[in-house]
């Protein structure tokens, strides 16, 4: 195999088609290559610099199989590249941001949205599920690193970022006997998230889970978070709080915990969570404006079932069963698996044609009962009619259901950056 010291026109151009694709490649170094080219001018593109050009050298030798590129030709390609690298994507980062942040288990970029909206610029993410990056991608520009307990992500994660971002998942500790402190959540993926604050030592944090979080284990998992946040890690971190996004403007009932933290040496001693504001809204403005096509309603044989499971369960004396949200309702928390849909079902009577899309038992229900699109589940968590939804239904209604609702994590970020005096100026 010879190794290329020199690169030709027709060879730059002939990997450049590859490099668009960033297929077929390694997801670390695909991940690399894109944060390299949206830092490149803030001096952050250090630290995504050997990623990158490894994914330039994977990128000749695939198109160019007998021969291997030089670090060296490749880091010149790469600077070929940055002179005409024009990405045209939904949300970029602002031009002259007023902080950084870091964006951890991103799904597809609820925090990312909220805290650009404010004047942030996130110079790393991550996020491990592939349909998820694909939605990221699509709307950022950039492709999220991977597993984040793995040392070589980890290792990516620049210096001197003001905001650890996190909406990790809740696991439980074992902290049996013991003091709960950063050594017990060995094994969890929060420890992996406090080692990332232990080695950087952002401003500030703002993690975000389910309630369930102030009961899980007994209240001993949020115990072992707190304490390892307040001593081990030295933050001062307010009381949590549960937060519900109906009060932030977007019409579904979901309570949520906020944790807030500070550097101990900015001498913050005190944390106003973010008010509710006064505007309500309801299904009814976030609906469909056209009657959307009848794969989202019901069968009249899956309709009857949903009825007799819910009279099954109410004669036990339980409420377990399907939902209907009526246009001048809140929905329920939009969730995944189990009953998520159906505990939001509509009715939309514009239905005109009942020819079914795809094979069902029975006919389309004349009562116009219907699940809700991903674009309604998508508003119901604030995200924008120009976020693009790229992925299959079934990976869609996953992806909000697990997101954040943005409008009420923009609030709760705002409260951070008043606090860190960093909201309406400059980043130095």
């Amino acid at each position: 195999m010879e190794l290329k010291e020199k690169i030709s026109i027709e060879e730059i151009e002939g990997i450049k088609y590859r490099i668009k694709l960033y297929e077929p490649f390694d997801d670390e170094y695909k991940a690399a290559f894109t944060h390299y080219l949206h830092n490149s001018k803030n001096g952050i593109s250090k630290y995504y610099k050997s990623g990158a050009i490894k994914q330039i050298q994977k990128a000749y030798q695939y198109k160019f199989p007998d021969d291997e590129l030089s670090s060296k030709m490749a880091e010149e390609y790469i600077q070929y590249l940055l002179l005409d690298y024009k990405e045209e994507i939904p949300f970029p980062a602002p031009p002259e941001p007023k902080f950084y942040f870091i964006d951890l288990f991103a799904g597809i970029g609820g925090f990312r949205l909220a805290l650009q909206n404010l004047g942030g610029k996130c110079i790393y993410t991550s996020e491990w599920d592939d349909q998820a990056k694909l939605t990221y991608k699509a709307n950022f520009g950039e492709i999220p690193f991977g597993d984040i307990t793995k040392e070589n992500i980890k290792n990516y994660i620049p210096d001197n970022f003001d905001i650890l971002c996190a909406g990790f998942p809740c696991q439980a500790f074992s902290i049996a006997g013991k003091r709960g402190g950063f050594e017990d959540t060995r094994g969890t993926l929060f420890f992996d998230v406090a080692e990332i604050i232990k080695r950087k030592k952002p401003k500030a944090i703002f993690l975000e889970n389910v309630k369930g979080l102030i009961n899980h284990d007994k209240g001993k998992t949020i115990y072992t978070i707190l304490n390892v946040l307040r001593d081990d890690l030295e933050y001062y971190v307010p009381e949590p709080k549960i937060v519900n996004a109906k009060d932030f403007g977007v019409p579904q009932n979901r309570e949520r915990i906020y944790i807030a933290g500070f550097r101990k040496d900015l001498n913050i001693t005190d944390f106003t969570y973010p008010s509710p504001i006064n505007t309500q809204k309801t299904f009814a403005d976030i609906k469909e404006e056209k009657v959307p096509t009848t794969k989202y309603y019901l069968s009249t044989q899956y309709l009857q079932t949903l009825k007799n499971h819910k009279l099954r369960h109410a004669s036990k004396g339980n409420g377990f069963g399907f939902e209907i949200i009526h246009d001048d309702q809140i929905a329920n928390a939009i969730v995944v698996g189990g009953m998520g849909k159906e505990r939001n079902l509509v009715i939309d009577s514009r239905i005109t044609d009942y020819t079914p899309e795809t094979k069902i038992k029975g006919e389309v229900n004349r009562e116009g009962i219907r699940r809700m699109t991903p674009r309604e589940w998508a508003r119901l968590q604030g995200y924008p009619d120009s976020f693009i939804i790229p992925v299959a239904d079934a990976s869609a209604y996953k992806q909000f259901g697990n997101s954040v609702a943005v409008p009420a994590i923009q609030a709760m970020a705002k409260q951070i950056l008043n606090k860190l005096e960093i909201y309406g100026t400059e980043r130095k």
